[in-house]
């Protein structure tokens, strides 16, 4: 059975292939890991290290080691951390946005699961207009952000992936492209956008509304709207046409829209944001259990 200071040791060494800033970083003498190493190697009854004057390297039998301990040890220091946040009891509120009712759900089934296992906490959950962007995260108005990646705005976090979603593209029933079975993105060209994404940076606003299709062509933008029932008004009074997710259609049917499938856009991708400079284990402690929710209606499995 390793101990802790030999695990940290060889874990340690095996990164950084210096005894000098091993030593530094555990905050004892390289002569400590000298010998830590030595009796690590006298137990295992193999080098574990080729050591020259000039360099240091895992041996393979090692490196076989080094790659599976790394995972088993970063286990052990998620499980003490969770341990010590549990003894100490976590208190605090988190805001939560979310901009579509799909993010609404994933949001209440993560906060039910969160507040089961910190009873001291407190959520609220907030609706944001589509086209604010992450604004309310980066003005402090909220903790956390259920968004549309890419969340790129300077000084945000985005954590993992949670749902994977086709894109559709509203349409009038009456539009030509109404009766086809499938668009692509160069089925843009000449077509007016209502667009959602104002107060985002443009980067985003060029992943989710193009201004060229793939061969080049222009694609006009016109309206914006703020909900998603002002985008299937103007869409429905044929303004134009609008880029969404799939699930859409189960949660905003609506006579005189159809729903097209892209049968070559990437899908979207949704997440939590937060502001890097107010990162804390309450805000990565519910970014954690978000990630084990399941993903219901549609959210594409495997993805916890």
């Amino acid at each position: 059975m390793l101990e802790r200071h030999e695990l940290e040791a060889f874990l340690t060494l095996g990164d950084e292939l210096h005894f000098g800033r091993t030593a530094e970083l555990l905050g004892v003498s390289t002569g400590r890991i000298s010998q830590t190493i030595r009796k690590l190697e006298r137990r295992v009854g193999t080098p574990l290290f080729a050591r020259t004057s000039r360099s240091v390297r895992l041996t393979p039998v090692g490196r076989r080691l080094h790659e599976e301990l790394r995972p088993a040890h970063r286990q052990i220091l998620a499980a003490l951390e969770r341990a010590t946040t549990a003894g100490r009891g976590m208190l605090g509120t988190l805001r939560v946005g979310f901009a579509s009712p799909w993010g609404g759900a994933l949001l209440t089934a993560a906060a039910d699961a969160f507040l089961a296992d910190h009873p001291g906490c407190a959520i609220t959950l907030r609706e944001v207009p589509l086209d604010v962007g992450t604004r309310p995260v980066e003005d402090g108005e909220l903790d956390l952000q259920y968004a549309t990646f890419p969340a790129a705005a300077p000084g945000l976090t985005a954590g993992p992936v949670l749902i994977r979603e086709d894109r559709v593209l509203l349409v009038a029933a009456a539009h030509p492209l109404a009766g086809r079975a499938s668009v692509g993105l160069d089925d843009l060209a000449g077509e007016t956008l209502v667009t959602s994404g104002a107060g985002h940076p443009r980067a985003w606003r060029e992943a989710h509304y193009p201004t060229r299709t793939p061969s080049g062509a222009a694609v006009r933008h016109g309206p914006s709207a703020a909900t998603w029932e002002e985008v299937l008004s103007l869409v429905g009074a044929g303004r134009g046409v609008s880029p969404g997710a799939a699930r859409g259609a189960r949660y905003h049917p609506r006579p005189g829209i159809v729903y097209v499938p892209f049968h070559d856009a990437p899908p979207l991708e949704y997440g939590l944001v937060w502001a890097t400079a107010a990162e804390s284990a309450l805000i990565r402690a519910f970014t954690e259990t978000a990630a084990r929710v399941p993903a219901e209606d549609g959210g594409t499995p495997g993805l916890r």
